[in-house]
């Protein structure tokens, strides 16, 4: 049965207030639509680079203003509100990078914190160093939803496949790709790594985007976008600006896409060896 879902595009500056206040108008926009599931970009609550000046605004998942907001929403709106991540407090004086997920009752259904960190040296000097700063997840999650199985990454997992087929293995239907990706990166990999992550795996990849020149100075892609299983674009927002994304999606093309190219089903384990050449003078084997 075919169902509305969208992903919303943002360009989240320091103050969380601002923020939540434009996660609310674009959810109810995207619920006026029609979507009973809505996902938000990575860092809905804050793009903020000074790390001091994020912990100034930092609050504990309890007391997160974004946290409340998105429960609150769903709760009103009877849909499935997914904050694509928000930077939370830690007892030990760390950040998590969580994303969390709401039911129609308003509930926590489930919350995830990005494993892999994004430290990096860009050619065109930009670096970052996530693990400076945020506590690294050890724990892959997927929820079963009334309409799909839906898993979980946050941005920089896009890049490694194996959280995909790890999801895709165990029934996910749908996975999760809020991000907050680089101007640069972006331009060379967002839209190839997406479809690539929906076509070996089966699945459908929504992956809501923050989008242009932040408070902080840094600069987003944008481009949101919701991938089918074959890897078509669906939908899918521009480089800037606010945008809601959305798309009508029918879980039985997971199955489809999977019957035709059944990957998941026929990879086999193996060894690898390698061979030096040249030592011998003669022919590897």
């Amino acid at each position: 049965m075919p169902i509305k879902i969208a992903a919303l595009q943002m360009c989240s500056g320091i103050d969380p207030h601002r923020n939540v206040a434009t996660m609310q108008r674009l959810v109810r926009d995207a619920a006026a639509r029609g979507a009973i599931y809505v996902q938000t970009p990575e860092m809905t609550g804050a793009v903020q680079r000074d790390r001091e000046g994020l912990r100034s605004v930092l609050a504990t998942e309890d007391d997160d203003p974004v946290v409340r907001a998105a429960a609150a929403l769903a709760g009103e709106l009877g849909i499935h509100v997914h904050v694509g991540s928000t930077a939370i407090a830690l007892a030990d004086g760390r950040v998590a990078n969580r994303g969390f997920l709401f039911g129609p009752d308003g509930e926590r259904v489930c919350r995830y914190d990005k494993i892999h960190m994004f430290d990096v040296d860009l050619d065109n000097g930009e670096s970052w160093r996530e693990s400076a700063v945020y506590s690294p997840g050890a724990v892959a999650r997927m929820a079963t939803l009334p309409f799909a199985r839906l898993g979980f990454t946050i941005c920089y997992d896009l890049r490694f496949p194996e959280l995909f087929k790890t999801q895709a293995q165990a029934g996910a239907e749908m996975i999760s790709v809020p991000a907050a990706f680089t101007r640069q990166t972006g331009e060379a990999h967002w839209e190839t790594l997406l479809r690539a992550r929906a076509i070996e795996n089966g699945v459908y990849i929504v992956a809501a985007a923050q989008a242009g020149r932040h408070e902080d100075g840094r600069e987003t892609f944008g481009h949101s976008m919701i991938v089918d299983p074959w890897g078509r674009v669906l939908a899918a927002a521009g480089g800037t600006g606010e945008a809601v994304v959305l798309a009508e999606i029918d879980i039985a093309a997971v199955k489809a896409a999977r019957d035709r190219i059944p990957n998941l089903r026929n990879g086999r384990s193996f060894t690898l060896e390698t061979v030096e050449a040249g030592t011998r003078g003669g022919v590897g084997l």
